[in-house]
């Protein structure tokens, strides 16, 4: 009975470690960072759709909508020390996607409040505010 139980749990594993699909110079690359190990900074929906890997997201040029989940741990304070982790998805829209450039989307929570970052390939800053927010406590 182990031994079916230990392969399913491998083989669940081992996706989680497959390697990135190779860039395609018709497409813009976006990586994701968070600032504090930790933290989880996922890409859940590109224009509206739900993506399958959410390690980073790949986009052809022009306009897009993308949705991340970020995960952080919250201190309450009081009498409590313990945190409480919270999601947040945060949407960035940029106009301006283009072939074959890398852009960074970081996300942190300075004061325990979700903030996200897109940069250029030359770490100029494209997008400095998430255009919607929403968090599940």
């Amino acid at each position: 009975m182990r031994q079916p139980i230990m392969l399913i749990a491998l083989s669940v594993l081992g996706g989680c470690a497959s390697p990135l699909p190779p860039v395609d110079p018709q497409q813009a690359w976006v990586d994701l960072y968070t600032m504090t190990p930790g933290r989880m900074l996922m890409a859940d929906r590109l224009d509206g759709q739900r993506l399958e890997d959410g390690r980073y997201f790949q986009v052809t040029p022009g306009k897009h909508e993308l949705v991340v989940r970020f995960d952080y741990e919250v201190y309450s304070g009081g009498l409590s020390m313990n945190p409480t982790e919270r999601t947040c998805y945060l949407t960035v829209r940029f106009n301006n996607f283009e072939a074959g450039q890398r852009y960074r989307l970081e996300a942190r929570a300075p004061a325990m409040q979700p903030q996200v970052y897109l940069y250029g390939a030359d770490r100029e800053v494209l997008v400095d505010r998430p255009s919607d927010i929403f968090c599940i406590p």
